[in-house]
């Protein structure tokens, strides 16, 4: 049976960009963004939760995320939650809203996010390199068992090669995005 399969590597590739984005979503620019807070766990009802499913985050200001705390017992959980994820945040409660205001980025701050931004593109990067590796594998491996042969093999490896080449190019654009953003505020 052939082992390569065109689709799978794709949808791995596509894994691998969604997991960057996410991983960007998570680096603090100036404005207000609730992806900020996706990291964000608290202890309740003897366990650990994700925030979203506790409270609802939105941005009522360009400059502010609240959080509105569903049930009124675990407000200090989540502002516990919110201190210990160390996004430089300070909460401030006012019944079950948690404001945050946006304190303003330092130069120097800003620089560090830009290079965190880099390492996770290049993060990114190998997993997708990893993804063609596995494919060009597979391929060897179907051509090797007469499944396909060399032309066959030679045209698919180029597919696997575009296909990493449109993914990477996907990530220098996330990342690109990302720094200006960040240095830009």
């Amino acid at each position: 049976m052939a082992k390569y399969d065109k689709a799978d590597i794709e949808r791995r590739m596509q894994g691998a960009i969604e997991s960057l984005k996410g991983d960007l979503g998570g680096l603090r620019t100036g404005r207000a963004n609730t992806s900020l807070l996706d990291p964000v766990v608290c202890e309740v009802y003897g366990a650990m939760m994700p925030l979203n499913q506790v409270a609802t985050v939105n941005a009522p200001e360009p400059r502010m995320l609240a959080v509105q705390v569903w049930d009124k017992s675990n407000v200090s959980a989540v502002e516990k939650g919110i201190s210990k994820a160390n996004l430089g945040l300070n909460p401030m409660t006012d019944g079950q809203t948690i404001r945050l205001p946006m304190p303003d980025l330092t130069e120097e701050r800003r620089k560090e996010l830009a290079k965190l931004a880099g390492t996770y593109g290049e993060n990114g990067k190998i997993a997708i390199r990893n993804v063609r590796r596995d494919g060009m594998e597979a391929l060897k491996d179907d051509e090797k068992s007469k499944e396909i042969s060399e032309d066959d093999r030679k045209r698919s490896e180029d597919e696997v090669q575009k296909l990493t080449d449109k993914y990477v190019a996907e990530v220098d654009s996330a990342v690109e995005k990302k720094v200006q953003e960040i240095l830009n505020q």
